[in-house]
């Protein structure tokens, strides 16, 4: 911010400080600036939340917020979330904004990865943490969370496998067919529906997995729910959303058509009781105060890659439900394998762009 204008007298003296100021700075003892030491309370107490979508989603988005929430209860922060609602002329201005009012920010850059980098290489006094993705700028002070979205994905698959070969449950039909619908074609997306189908094919190699993209419109449910019911009409009984609030319309054709759906990033077998099977969790609330901890306690890394698997609490599938869907058997074996991911005698592939 500028100073408003000044008297001669404060001006004379204001360059005194300053001279002061850098004799001082320049005989003290030399301290990296990237790395922060532990955080007193008076420090790292602004935090932004700066999303390339909006929230609402009951999924992505709102998981990251949910641990923004949390850090501000426990530590009584400043905190703000700055949607863009993927409007690609808001991206550098929100970014402007997060770097004047936060010391700490936290991003979802889909779209706007390049400014981000060269914001930060601009600010490398304050701390950027990318999530859901690796983000690398030219003076290493990014750090990122990638999530192995294949864990959670790969029982995602196992459970629709398990249930499309289930004639205990109603609605299902002979046919060896389930499906994904994305929100767009991109490295993590893609991620999810590699794993999804190795899942189900580990269970059954007959298993046919019919995917559908929204071509990035994420947030219109209406389309979600179309995409779905073209995949229920090639016989798929179980669905599998990838596709944050677009994907909403997936779980609704589920309902509509007495058949299954699989929800994404948050427990959304409740939003329609009798139809969602499973959730893949992905557990951005948990990364962000993770994150946020290691900056209180010193011990954060700027440029550091961190990885949220499983065993790290970063993603997983959950199957409660106040109508769980799966026989008790059926949770049983998709817990087992779960198990065999976290003890390491099932490695996941991982998927090569």
């Amino acid at each position: 911010m500028k100073h408003p204008r000044l008297t001669k007298q404060f001006t004379a003296a204001l360059g005194i400080g300053i001279a002061l100021a850098v004799i001082a700075t320049a005989c003290a003892p030399a301290r990296a600036p990237s790395t922060p030491s532990a955080a007193t309370d008076n420090q790292y107490r602004r935090v932004v939340y700066l999303i390339n979508g909006a929230l609402g989603d009951n999924a992505f988005y709102d998981s990251g917020q949910q641990g923004i929430d949390a850090l501000k209860q426990k530590y009584g922060l400043e905190t703000r979330t700055i949607e863009t609602q993927f409007d690609a002329g808001k991206y550098q201005p929100s970014l402007d904004a997060a770097v004047q009012f936060a010391d700490v920010i936290f991003v979802i850059s889909y779209g706007f990865e390049d400014q981000l980098k060269q914001t930060a290489d601009k600010y490398p006094d304050k701390i950027f943490v990318n999530i859901d993705f690796t983000l690398q700028n030219d003076k290493n002070t990014i750090t990122s969370v990638d999530f192995v979205e294949e864990e959670s994905a790969y029982l995602a698959g196992v459970a629709a496998a398990l249930a499309t070969t289930d004639t205990r449950l109603p609605g299902i039909n002979p046919d060896k067919i389930i499906g994904a619908v994305g929100g767009d074609v991109d490295p993590v997306i893609s991620s999810f529906i590699f794993a999804y189908k190795n899942g189900a094919q580990s269970i059954d190699p007959d298993i046919q997995v019919l995917e559908k993209s929204l071509g990035g419109v994420w947030d219109d449910p209406a389309k979600g729910k179309e995409a779905a019911l073209q995949l229920f009409d090639q016989k798929a009984d179980v669905v599998f959303q990838i596709a944050a609030a677009s994907g909403l319309g997936v779980l609704q054709a589920a309902r509509e058509r007495g058949l299954y759906a699989i929800g994404v990033d948050t427990n959304q077998n409740d939003l329609e009781p009798g139809h969602v099977i499973a959730s893949d969790i992905k557990n951005v609330g948990k990364a962000i105060q993770d994150v946020y901890e290691s900056i209180r306690n010193g011990t954060y890394k700027p440029g550091a890659v961190l990885e949220y698997g499983i065993k790290q609490g970063g993603v997983d599938i959950a199957l409660e439900a106040k109508q769980p869907v799966l026989p008790q058997d059926t949770q049983d074996k998709i817990m087992q394998i779960r198990q065999q991911i976290i003890d390491g005698t099932l490695k996941v592939a991982r998927y090569q762009p």
